[in-house]
């Protein structure tokens, strides 16, 4: 065999490699862990691993990260670098450098920060007085919509 090998110029190893077969079990497990994202897209290995644990079957986190891998899915979330500028936009000058803040309702600020729920993301945008750090209206939303920056809910307002 060593011969052989030789003269065909093979790697003895190759003699002996047997293909992974996938297992019909693999196949659904994947089927089930598909059903489940897409019930809930924002579902990760180990919700995912939840999930399957309730529904009665037995798998570690590993084998859902494996099979989600092989199966493309991915879960959907907000990624990183979210507040990085984009270069094309133009670069507005700081125009509170010189002003002292001394009164209320001197100067309001915006503030956009998401929120992380059970099933997703809420987006919520603060209107806020700068001199005293009051909450002067909000929005909240499920979506990053233009219309819900603009329409706020005035705190006093009822």
């Amino acid at each position: 065999m060593r011969r052989q090998c030789e003269l065909l110029n093979v790697n003895r190893s190759t003699l002996y490699y047997a293909a992974n077969v996938t297992e019909l079990d693999d196949v659904r497990l994947l089927n089930e862990i598909r059903d489940i994202w897409e019930r809930y897209p924002f579902y990760g290995y180990r919700r995912i691993t939840q999930e399957l644990r309730a529904g009665g079957y037995v798998v570690n986190r590993k084998r859902v990260q494996r099979l989600m891998h092989c199966g493309g899915i991915q879960a959907i979330y907000p990624g990183p670098n979210t507040s990085r500028r984009n270069k094309l936009h133009a670069v507005h000058p700081y125009l509170l450098r010189e002003l002292e803040i001394t009164r209320a309702d001197q100067v309001w600020m915006v503030d956009i920060t998401y929120l992380r729920m059970p099933s997703g993301f809420m987006y919520l945008v603060a209107l806020i007085d700068v001199h005293s750090r009051y909450v002067v209206a909000w929005s909240l939303s499920n979506t990053l919509e233009t219309s819900f920056c603009i329409g706020y809910h005035h705190r006093d307002s009822k």
